[in-house]
């Protein structure tokens, strides 16, 4: 007999029927009532074993974290907390576990022990949960592009360039490691006998290739892994990560502000609205939490009362300018309480500026724009009639509460001259980015886009505090576990 998904015996109306589920054990209480979970949904199904008739071999095997089978009738639950129940009629035990030595156990787990046992943690509930949450924001992230008419363009993974010019990054070779690799005369390594003819690295964005795409296509967007070889032990970074990045020819900076805001209140309330048993847990699991911060370290809203802050305010746009006048008027900076205090303009702003002007001063998520030119990369628009010293590109940043930045993008330098004078003061090489600059070259129009960081995203829909919480295997500094 064909088994059924536990969410679907959940919502079913008809009873009284024989169904068959599989899945595994959450626990096992009295010899009679089992707690199955498949994964398809939070909530377990009651399926209540008559263990008078059910061998004590039999018994002994249904263990937490054990694989079943059941088969009996679907009737009305004669427990509280659910409708729907299995009266098994046959078990069947598909693959044991060791009670002694399963690592999850039905009581509280702290995050680093859940960490360490990567493999297993999306057997709890938080974590089932969290890659729910994040499969289904990948889907609505595909859905609103597709919807509006964009192409999906899968950009190299391996890369000559270093589109950010951050120079953080994973080098990609087949030479030999143990000092024989083949020398120039100068005694650097001589790349032309590698693999790709040439130094290559894991990429840190497809940004630069999307725009190629974006220039033939019209609108387009990559969403795939990325790399930075940041030494960051810290609650916000990964060495792999993943990236949306959509690129759209004809629009400039107000027009690519109108998309994020819009991308994002789509897949967040596309989420909301598919998600919601998942997102009322998580919620829960940080009320809890927060129960041991001091006061003024809770949150002011729960998690599902962020999510509607962010459908139901229009994103408050500031230039960055009047943000720095803001920030250094501010009862925080003049009293010395940032760990980074803002004396001039022309500083690059920290996740507590960024958090102070969301979360305290505005009270709604807020896009930055216009930043100076010498805190941003080398592709970003130069703003026409600005002092010298004083130069601004057409960028934007979004910040969202409990996170700071969530996207950054910009209006892209379509300028041949104006690029070529940027790479060269950044000592960029011209010859690297030949076919770059042959965009500029060859039909070259405004055009713009921005970068989310698939993980921030989720971090914020799901309430964690940690984003190696919300990917499923996590790639940071000394770790390339499982």
């Amino acid at each position: 007999m064909k088994h059924s998904k536990v969410i679907d015996l959940l919502n079913s109306t008809k009873t009284l029927h024989e169904v068959t589920a599989k899945g595994w054990v959450r626990t096992f209480r009295n010899n009679q009532f089992i707690a199955l979970n498949d994964g398809s949904t939070i909530h377990n199904i009651q399926c209540v074993v008559d263990f008078e008739n059910t061998p004590d071999e039999t018994l002994k095997r249904i263990t937490t974290g054990a694989a079943i089978c059941v088969t009996g009738t679907l009737a009305e639950s004669r427990g509280a907390g659910q409708k729907v129940e299995i009266q098994v009629t046959k078990l069947e035990i598909l693959g044991d576990s060791d009670a002694e030595k399963f690592p999850m156990q039905p009581k509280k787990h702290s995050l680093e022990f859940l960490r360490e046992n990567a493999h297993l943690r999306v057997r709890t509930n938080a974590f089932g949960a969290i890659m729910r949450v994040r499969s289904t924001l990948a889907f609505a992230v595909h859905q609103y592009f597709q919807e509006k008419g964009f192409f999906y363009v899968n950009t190299p993974i391996i890369t000559g360039s270093d589109a950010e010019g951050a120079g953080e990054m994973f080098q990609v070779t087949s030479l030999p490691i143990d000092g024989s690799a083949p020398r120039n005369e100068d005694g650097s390594i001589n790349y032309k006998e590698d693999f790709f003819g040439k130094q290559t690295n894991l990429t840190v964005s497809g940004q630069l290739e999307g725009e190629t795409f974006a220039m033939a296509l019209g609108q387009i967007y990559t969403f795939g892994p990325t790399f930075r070889a940041e030494n960051s032990n810290t609650s916000r970074h990964l060495a792999e990560f993943w990236m949306i990045e959509p690129e759209v020819a004809f629009n400039d900076l107000a027009d690519n502000m109108d998309l994020a805001e819009d991308f994002i209140k789509y897949v967040i309330k596309y989420t909301v609205d598919k998600c919601g048993d998942d997102l009322k847990f998580l919620e829960a699991r940080l009320l809890e939490e927060e129960k041991s911060k001091p006061q003024a370290d809770r949150s002011e809203m729960t998690l599902l009362e962020k999510l509607s802050f962010v459908l139901d305010n229009n994103f408050k746009r500031v230039s960055y300018t009047e943000a720095i006048d803001i920030l250094k008027d501010s009862t925080p900076n003049k009293k010395k309480k940032f760990q980074y205090i803002i004396n001039e303009w022309g500083a690059d702003l920290q996740s507590e500026h960024e958090r102070f002007l969301v979360e305290k001063h505005f009270k709604c998520p807020v896009i930055l724009f216009d930043y100076p030119a010498k805190i941003k990369a080398f592709y970003m628009r130069l703003n026409d009639n600005t002092e010298p010293g004083k130069e601004t590109v057409r960028a934007m940043d979004i910040l969202f509460p409990g996170i700071g930045e969530i996207v950054g993008g910009s209006q892209r330098e379509e300028r041949y001259d104006v690029l070529v004078e940027k790479m060269k003061a950044l000592g960029i090489d011209e010859e690297e980015l030949w076919w770059y600059l042959d965009t500029r070259r060859f039909g070259s129009a405004v055009h713009s886009g921005f970068g989310l960081g698939f993980e921030r995203l989720v971090l914020f829909v799901t309430g964690m505090g940690n984003i190696r919480d919300v990917i499923p295997f996590p790639r940071t500094p000394q770790n390339a576990e499982f």
